[in-house]
């Protein structure tokens, strides 16, 4: 959903179940992101709202059925291209922002304060102010929020230590890339 959302793309997701993932569905509602059941699951699409654009937001992680931490990382990565400022905070674990540094080699534009982050967005997908940057993955969540980023940036995106990024996304290079996405997997 957030790679829709990301990339202003619009995607089916099958088999998704809403009545599970409420808080994030609550979440990319107000940033402008379309998510509407769909005969097979749900639909994820950018606009509708307002404007055509990512809306900011402010997120505060809780556990379950709040804002999953687990996401914290690739809502972040959607901030940066959007409009405006937003608060993200992570009441959940300690050093979960390892992934900010890297953002931040791409053009991201993020503060940290204790476990709040204020990220001010660069104004809608396609990466306006985001740019390619070789990034290194810390985490299993950080990778991902990475490839995101990569998706909006301009430019070309190297995202090392991917073993990070297999140990909880099977083939994620082949899935995006079956939704049009630019992106391989390189063997060095």
């Amino acid at each position: 959903a957030i790679a829709a959302a990301i990339t202003g793309g619009k995607v089916e997701l099958v088999g998704a179940r809403p009545a599970t993932m409420e808080a994030v569905t609550a979440a990319l509602a107000q940033a402008n992101v379309s998510i509407r059941p769909s005969d097979c699951g749900v639909m994820v699409e950018t606009g509708g709202g307002d404007s055509d654009g990512i809306a900011s937001i402010d997120v505060s992680t809780a556990p379950y059925p709040g804002f999953p931490t687990d996401l914290q990382a690739q809502i972040m990565a959607l901030m940066t291209v959007a409009d405006g400022a937003a608060m993200i905070t992570e009441t959940i674990f300690e050093n979960r922002f390892q992934h900010v540094p890297e953002l931040m080699r791409m053009g991201a534009d993020i503060t940290v304060k204790g476990a709040t982050a204020m990220v001010r967005g660069r104004g809608g997908p396609g990466g306006a102010g985001l740019h390619g940057a070789p990034v290194m993955a810390t985490d299993l969540r950080a990778s991902v929020s990475l490839v995101l980023a990569g998706l909006a940036a301009e430019g070309e995106t190297t995202v090392n230590r991917v073993y990070h990024l297999d140990r909880g996304y099977e083939r994620l290079e082949e899935k995006l890339s079956a939704c049009g996405a630019d992106i391989m997997r390189l063997t060095v």
